[in-house]
């Protein structure tokens, strides 16, 4: 059962959750472009800002669920997967 749920998380959840963690970031870079590139433009720049904010939250959402499932694999007892921040 723990091989099944550290294979589940290595191959599906940690890939899916630095997909949605990319996305959320380029959303939020695309917002800081927008807001900046339109400094004329009072409705361009709402839209920048409201991109801003919804992509702090979007990997704000992202943290969190790593940290979720983190503590669901030590609740269980599964070893964390090696990650980059691992061997630092």
């Amino acid at each position: 059962m723990s091989a099944l749920l550290r294979k589940i998380n290595i191959y599906i959840l940690n890939p899916l959750i630095l997909f949605c963690f990319g996305v959320a970031l380029v959303y939020f870079l695309w917002g800081i472009f927008k807001f900046l590139s339109n400094p004329d433009s009072e409705e361009e720049r709402e839209k920048g800002k409201r991109s801003i904010f919804w992509g702090i939250i979007g990997m704000v959402i992202m943290i969190s669920v790593y940290g979720i499932i983190g503590i669901i694999l030590g609740t269980f007892g599964i070893p964390a997967p090696n990650t980059l921040s691992n061997k630092l």
